[in-house]
């Protein structure tokens, strides 16, 4: 269900006067087609009338419950360098429905001050916040060295949900969720693409 998020965004980005959204404008916003929206949303039990749409408030809780994030979810970061600063001040993602509520670092000079309403952590508080569930998500914004540990210690103090954005693959147990984030890959993809012009 990787258009999901996409529909949500559309829904979310819609003028507040709207009720209904079709399926053609749902699947420009995912990039698919009107059949392919049609199969996702009947896949989570969700449909349309049709000549009319769908129901822009009813369809933006559906999917919002099918992601797991009818409530919002707490997220802690892992690193206070460039990134993950800049991904702590990032106004979208509390608007989404994530909160980000912790960010730790090893450097004493930023521990204990602030980005944003964020107060910079000690690492070492880490394991205690996992334990009494701080937090639901974590982000890796650490160097390539330090990502495998950080996600063990994660995964070892029971967080399922990884956002890694470390430039280097992070192993865990299958029963922990991680999404890799390579960002230089990612350029480099475009580049390829680009130079094919």
């Amino acid at each position: 269900m990787v258009r999901l998020p996409r529909y949500l965004r559309l829904l979310e980005d819609l003028d507040p006067s709207r009720d209904v959204v079709s399926s053609e404008e749902l699947a420009e916003a995912a990039g698919a087609n009107a059949a392919n929206v049609r199969r996702d949303l009947s896949h989570i039990d969700f449909h349309g009338v049709r000549g009319i749409g769908y129901s822009v408030p009813e369809l933006n809780v559906r999917i919002r419950q099918e992601l797991g994030i009818a409530d919002r979810q707490r997220v802690a970061i892992v690193g206070a360098g460039n990134l993950g600063r800049a991904l702590a001040n990032y106004g979208g993602l509390s608007k989404r429905g994530f909160d980000v509520i912790a960010l730790y670092d090893t450097d004493v000079r930023k521990i204990g001050t602030k980005v944003g309403d964020v107060l910079i952590q000690d690492l070492e508080g880490l394991d205690g916040d996992c334990l009494s569930k701080s937090f639901e998500i974590a982000i890796l914004a650490v160097p390539a060295v330090a990502a495998q540990q950080v996600a063990e210690r994660l995964v070892e103090h029971g967080v399922h949900s990884i956002l890694n954005f470390a430039p280097v693959r992070v192993n865990v147990p299958e029963k922990v969720s991680v999404r890799q984030v390579d960002l230089s890959m990612e350029l480099q993809v475009l580049s390829y693409y680009g130079s094919r012009l």
